[in-house]
């Protein structure tokens, strides 16, 4: 038995979808399989399932198209192709607020590791685009809830960035309202050390709060952010009364990343941030353990850096 992994969670939402709502409508660009349309599920979805071929830009522009005419378009691309439709999403997406949602695969240390198909800029292309709303679920619950509301929704164009790694799965039922944009959570309350851990990383987070608790008796605060597109103000201002140290945990880029946003944030303040992240560089079919640990993205390494501070 193979492991469920994301386009295998999409198709099979998105073909549910389909058959309740004759608006929906799934667009790839010459990769169908990213969302799990092989040929058989291809056919099953007909008319509601459209591959432009390698033409991100046309996919964007339809997906934006459908969109500001009432239909539900759920484009799926890999994270590495975006930067081929930028244009498009700047342009034809978002100074138009079409309510179309882009869907990103791979875009992690995580996924393809040779320098022509890293996926490890995504957040600073796309989280920077005005009315664009990012967001970056942690597990499979958070996704399709994510998914099912952006579909319905009306007033924004919509992005996910997919968790790298194997799918986390928790059974528990999502209720947030993600219309109510830029709301974190706090999933463990403490003081001193706040953790804000992004996406893929938000699991390494909980980690090094359990180390701090082990190793030094410290209870950090988790927060999953879920929007990569903006800030939780009334939360960040919150943790200035008794934290000292804040640390942001990304699965990309810091450089123009979610963490820079953060650390702005404080910047006339006495927190001091950290922000944990990749290096601008272009790596080349590097080693995982390698880049991890050449980034500061271990649990150790993270753990003694606030450490060093506290």
């Amino acid at each position: 038995m193979t492991e469920e992994d994301y386009s295998d969670i999409s198709v099979n939402y998105l073909l549910k979808k389909m058959k309740e709502d004759p608006t929906v409508v799934a667009i790839t660009s010459g990769t169908p399989t990213v969302m799990g349309f092989t040929e058989d599920k291809r056919q099953e979805s007909g008319k509601q399932f459209v591959d432009v071929g390698i033409a991100e830009e046309t996919a964007v522009a339809l997906a934006s198209g459908i969109a500001a005419n009432g239909g539900k378009p759920v484009y799926g691309v890999y994270s590495t192709f975006v930067q081929r439709t930028y244009d498009q999403i700047a342009q034809d997406l978002c100074i138009n607020n079409s309510p179309a949602t882009i869907v990103t695969f791979s875009g992690s240390v995580y996924g393809m590791n040779d320098v022509t198909h890293l996926g490890l800029y995504d957040i600073s292309m796309m989280a920077n685009i005005p009315n664009l709303v990012y967001l970056a679920p942690t597990t499979k619950e958070e996704y399709l809830a994510m998914l099912d509301w952006s579909i319905e929704q009306t007033d924004y164009p919509v992005a996910i960035k997919l968790p790298g790694g194997s799918v986390i799965s928790d059974g528990k039922e999502v209720t947030k309202d993600f219309s109510k944009l830029n709301t974190y959570e706090v999933t463990r309350h403490g003081s001193r050390v706040a953790i804000l851990g992004l996406g893929t990383f938000y699991g390494l987070g909980n980690e090094v709060a359990e180390s701090l608790k082990k190793e030094n008796d410290l209870d950090a605060t988790v927060i999953n952010p879920y929007y990569i597109t903006g800030l939780d103000t009334k939360l960040l201002e919150s943790l200035k009364k008794d934290h000292d140290i804040v640390i942001t945990i990304e699965d990309g880029m810091l450089d123009g990343g979610f963490g820079e946003k953060i650390a702005r944030f404080y910047g006339d303040s006495d927190l001091k941030v950290l922000n944990f992240g990749v290096r601008k560089e272009f790596p080349d079919r590097y080693d995982l353990n390698e880049l991890l640990k050449e980034n500061h993205l271990t649990k150790e390494q993270i753990v003694a850096d606030i450490q060093a501070l506290l």
